[in-house]
Formats: C-alpha cells, sequence, structure tokens
C-alpha cells in the first residue's frame, strides 16, 4: 500500500507541540493530555487498545495531525467534526463501521489525508465525497461493494487506494479525478473498467492485479503510466495457460515444404488446394527461424517491456514449438522503425483486450 509520511515540520509542528502516546498500551486519554489540550498540534495515538474516542476530543482544538491506527476503535464521537484545523486523519486497522462514522465528517473541510483501511467498512460512507480538500484516501483492506458517482467530487485527489474490497465495477465518474497519480484497485472483483480512464492524465501508477479482468479498454494504452500491475488476472492468464500447438495437416505440411525449400512450380504443376493455401502463408515471427505457418501455428506469449515502463502479455505466433525459445521479441523486416512499432503496439492492443 502506497503511504503518506507526515512531516512534522511541513504542518508547522515541533517537538513541543507534538504529542506521541503510540505503543502505551493505552485504553482511552490519560488525563495529563488535557493540561495542555490546545496547545498539541500532533497527537499519535497508534498501536493502543483505544475503543472509544471520546467527546472530550474536541478540547485538541489546534490538532493538525491524528493517528489512532492500530487500537479497537469502533466508534467516533460526532465531536471530531470540530477539529477545523485537521488535515490528517489516520485511523486503520480498527473495527469501524459505515454507521459508525458521524453524519457531519463531511464538515471536517480541511482534511487533505484520510486513512481508513483495515477497517469494517461496507458502504462507502458519501460524507466522504464533501471532503472537497482531500488529496490521500485510503480504504483498502474493508468490504465495499460500490463506489458511488460523487466520488467525483474530490477534485484535488492524487491517490485513491480501494484495493482489498468487494468491488465489481468502478463508475465511470472515477475519470473525473483529473489530479489523480496513484489508482489502486488491486485484490476485487473488477470484471470490467470504464474507458473514462483515460481522463486520468497525471495517472503515473495503477494497480489491478488479483481481480476478474479478461479485457482492458483500448483507451488504456494512451495513459502514462509508469507502474501498471496485471497480474493474477484472466487477461494474463488465459494467455499463458491457452497456448495451441495443432498437429499441421498434410495439406499444410505440403505447402511448408514448397515455401521453405523454394520449390519453382507453375499453374497446373500443383493441386488447385494447395496452390490457393500458398498465398496464405505467414512467416515466423522469429527471425532466426525459416519456417513459415498456415492454418496451424504455435501461439506463444512473452512478458515484455513496453516503453521501458512495465511489463505486458505479448502474444506471437510461431510456425512450431522449439522457437519459443528465442529471446528475440519482434521479426526483423525491411519496414521502417516507425511501422515496427506500428505493428508492435497493434499486437499490443489485442493481447490487451483479449
Amino acid at each position: 500500500m502506497a503511504s503518506v509520511y507526515l512531516d512534522s515540520s511541513s504542518d508547522g509542528e515541533n517537538n513541543e507541540n507534538t504529542e506521541d502516546l503510540s505503543y502505551g498500551n493505552l485504553t482511552s486519554l490519560p488525563e495529563f493530555l488535557f493540561e495542555r489540550a490546545r496547545e498539541i498540534r500532533a497527537l499519535r495515538l497508534n498501536q493502543n487498545e483505544i475503543n472509544i474516542l471520546p467527546r472530550t476530543i474536541k478540547l485538541f482544538s489546534s490538532l493538525i495531525t491524528l493517528d489512532l491506527s492500530n487500537n479497537n476503535l469502533s466508534y467516533l464521537s460526532d465531536e471530531i467534526v470540530q477539529l477545523r484545523h485537521l488535515r490528517t486523519f489516520i485511523a486503520k486497522n480498527n473495527h469501524i463501521k459505515s454507521v459508525t462514522i458521524p453524519k457531519d465528517f463531511g464538515r471536517m473541510t480541511s482534511l487533505e489525508v484520510l486513512n481508513l483501511s483495515g477497517n469494517e467498512i461496507k458502504v462507502f460512507p458519501q460524507q466522504i465525497t464533501e471532503l472537497f480538500r482531500l488529496r490521500y484516501l485510503y480504504l483498502g483492506g474493508n468490504s465495499i461493494v460500490e463506489v458511488p458517482n460523487r466520488i467525483k467530487n474530490l477534485k484535488r485527489l492524487e491517490v485513491l487506494y480501494l484495493g482489498g474490497n468487494c468491488l465489481t465495477d468502478i463508475p465511470a465518474e472515477v475519470g473525473d479525478l483529473c489530479s489523480l497519480t496513484s489508482l489502486t484497485l488491486c485484490d476485487n472483483q473488477l470484471q470490467s473498467l470504464p474507458p473514462t480512464l483515460i481522463n486520468l492524465r497525471h495517472l503515473q501508477s495503477l494497480s489491478l492485479h488479483s481481480n476478474n479482468l479478461s479485457t482492458l479498454p483500448q483507451e488504456i494504452v494512451s495513459l502514462n503510466l509508469v507502474e501498471l500491475s496485471l497480474r493474477n488476472n484472466p487477461l494474463v492468464v488465459k494467455f499463458v495457460q491457452d497456448m495451441v500447438d495443432t498437429p499441421p495437416t498434410l495439406l499444410e505440411l505440403s505447402a511448408r515444404i514448397v515455401k521453405i525449400e523454394k520449390v519453382q512450380y507453375r499453374e497446373g504443376d500443383l493441386p488447385l488446394d494447395l496452390m490457393n493455401y500458398l498465398q496464405s502463408a505467414c512467416r515466423c515471427v522469429n527471425p532466426k527461424c525459416k519456417g513459415v505457418y498456415f492454418s496451424s501455428r504455435v501461439e506463444h506469449v512473452k512478458f515484455v517491456d513496453f516503453c521501458g515502463k512495465y511489463r505486458l502479455p505479448l502474444l506471437q505466433y510461431l510456425c512450431s514449438q522449439k522457437c519459443c525459445d528465442s529471446p528475440v521479441m519482434y521479426p526483423n523486416t525491411s519496414e521502417s522503425d516507425t511501422e515496427d512499432e506500428d505493428a508492435a503496439r497493434a499486437r499490443l492492443r489485442r493481447v490487451l483486450l483479449g
């Protein structure tokens, strides 16, 4: 999971106004904290045994950062919305449910970082879509089944983490998140993606592994991605498993001999069906092989670097199984480099689109 590292200096914090009580075996907020509650700007209570965020949290009116991760929290008091200056709220790995998030949570308009991963959220909290300053949103490791269309309201969102949920699709409105640089949708049940992803011009990282994707929208090829994860999807698996090596027919064997041995012939020298069949010859993509194929061919998949950024499955057609060991990816032709690149991209699209 991508992480946001909190730099206390960036929020004007220092050691004097930061209180770190992590790993303290606390079950509640200690009394001494309240003596200087209004001075504290960063409060770290992670890795404790706190089960309720008390109403007295409103006394910490200067808080900018609040970390309650890895506790036993199941309930957030309504008073949390009174923390008008809070920019970072982390409450991952607790027992928070959708119904225990305050209805007025959307009033926390100063929030820029929200991490509620690893909780028991089943319904995407609509209140979150009202946090228009939000830049980082982590909701991974929950049981969310649907993302609301109102996600489009989060125009400043740069990181959206929804991995490890129960999503079967995502709304087209995700394409409206024009500031997004990282989108994580791994470990869900996605069967398709909206073509509106092409609008995410700043997207650099797209994590899709461990889903049910058998196709991708053609538009995804146009994204300026640096990282793309596709493993454990039917899209990849079917090309690895469905390698075809059908024994050639006598007609094909005859045609291959004619082509490979460069047998000279004239009209009438060969049966008509063989003459016609010879016109459909295709050269093996292995440049070290002089073989040809017709209707019988070997389907082979190579995982290749695409534009030097990420690895994608590329489907090749070979004349025989023995050609699979060749490290060369593309045939040598007399055509220009531009034409070679266009051909490679065309084949890539066929693989991506299944």
